[in-house]
């Protein structure tokens, strides 16, 4: 049984004849009669763009305070917006803070392509649509499209995502200004930085507002995700088409850029220009690297897993093989991580840290002692042979638990499997 049901009636006009208007009342109230029992959430769309037509047809939006429609207020909620875009953003909020996700869309059926459309780019998989066709008989003048709408081109595709990003562009940013978290140690030949949960729209409470990655089981559409990154390019200076981020497998593959790309990679070094490297992070750490000598760049993404398989080294050593670095020059830089006050792992997980270093580990004897895999990754890239004072792990906010501050940062350990995510970036100015 369908959370929410949603109808369509945005696309339709009905002609001044009575019998016209109580027809699709009395359609509304068989739908209310069948779905108010169990419907959590039922709405009718009605984009306020429908407007007179010719020979004496209304939009339904203009019958709203006439002709009876009246009769219908408290049994449906009515999202009307100047565009399906606008409407369907608006009801997904409205699903999302009921934390529905079972959806039957009651649509003409010359509209339900079109539908279908809008649904694919602003929901993702955790929702569950069905489509049913709005019976309602226009054929006998009652009602009838105001447009035969197909969408089967590529262009009229084109026109949605345009659309839907037209509106995306126009939403203000949610918790404050968009913040960006440097260091010192890489010099300004390369555009780099780590960015905080600040300055995106996001709305949903634990990936709002600046989330910068989209997957089948969040909520965030790519669309969402994408609008973001733009934002974030903006305010960077760099640009977000040459935007590549890590196809994260917590493991040690390292891509180099220009040579064959794996399915999945936790490392990614360049020397192209103009190029932005992106590494992800809620709780992992999101590590950059900058050789200024040979003028290349890395990133990598490092949790637990990827420190004890040496994600940073692989990447360290890619640079070197690649392109003739020398390990001395190349920089590292570790963006915000969970920090040993808030992560643990089974006492046969931490061992592992606990042989590296003993430092590594807290209440070692414990079932789940602490492990900092900050200090981890320090270690092994020291011994890799990174200078001490090229590395930093410090200050700048970049050693702030994500954790411990739901402010400033999204975290996996904090909120669970809805979690937002931040990034590490770095790119070699053009």
């Amino acid at each position: 049984m369908a959370e929410a049901v949603l109808i369509d009636l945005s696309g339709l006009q009905l002609n001044s004849q009575k019998n016209c208007h109580e027809t699709l009342l009395n359609t509304l109230d068989d739908i209310h009669y069948h779905h108010a029992p169990k419907a959590k959430f039922l709405c009718i769309i009605c984009c306020s763009d429908a407007t007179k037509g010719k020979g004496g047809e209304y939009g339904l939006c203009e019958l709203e305070a006439g002709n009876g429609f009246s009769r219908l207020a408290g049994k449906f909620e009515t999202v009307s917006n100047p565009s399906l875009a606008a409407s369907l953003y608006t009801i997904k909020q409205k699903i999302d803070e009921e934390n529905l996700s079972r959806v039957k869309v009651i649509v003409p059926e010359h509209r339900k392509l079109l539908m279908k459309a809008y649904v694919d780019q602003l929901f993702t998989k955790v929702y569950e649509f069905e489509f049913e066709d709005l019976q309602v008989p226009w054929r006998d003048n009652l009602l009838k499209p105001s447009t035969g709408i197909n969408v089967t081109s590529s262009h009229e595709l084109e026109d949605i995502q345009s659309e839907i990003e037209t509106y995306l562009k126009g939403l203000p940013v949610l918790k404050g200004d968009l913040t960006i978290v440097t260091s010192p140690l890489i010099p300004d030949i390369f555009l780099h930085g780590f960015t905080t949960r600040t300055g995106g729209i996001s709305y949903i409470p634990t990936l709002s507002s600046l989330n910068l990655f989209s997957s089948s089981k969040r909520r965030d559409p790519k669309v969402v995700v994408q609008e973001n990154v733009r934002r974030l390019a903006n305010a960077a200076g760099f640009n977000a088409q040459k935007f590549y981020p890590i196809k994260t497998d917590h493991a040690n593959e390292v891509w180099v850029m220009g040579k064959e790309e794996p399915e999945s990679y936790d490392g990614i070094v360049t020397n192209q220009k103009g190029v932005t490297l992106t590494a992800l992070g809620a709780d992992c750490i999101p590590i950059v690297f900058a050789d200024p000598v040979r003028k290349a760049c890395g990133v990598a993404h490092s949790g637990w897993k990827g420190t004890l398989l040496g994600v940073a080294m692989a990447t360290v050593n890619a640079m070197i093989a690649e392109y003739g670095c020398n390990v001395e020059n190349i920089i590292v830089v570790l963006g915000p991580s969970v920090g040993s006050c808030c992560f643990t792992l089974p006492r046969e997980s931490a061992i592992s840290f606990h042989n590296l270093h003993p430092s590594c580990v807290r209440q070692f004897d414990s079932p789940r002692p602490y492990v900092d895999i900050r200090k981890a990754t320090r270690i092994l890239l020291e011994r890799g042979g990174i200078l001490p004072q090229n590395i930093q792990d410090q200050k700048e906010d970049l050693d702030l638990c994500t954790s411990c501050h739901p402010e400033k940062f999204f975290s996996h350990v904090r909120d669970g499997l809805n979690f937002g995510t931040q990034i590490g970036f770095i790119s070699l100015r053009e």
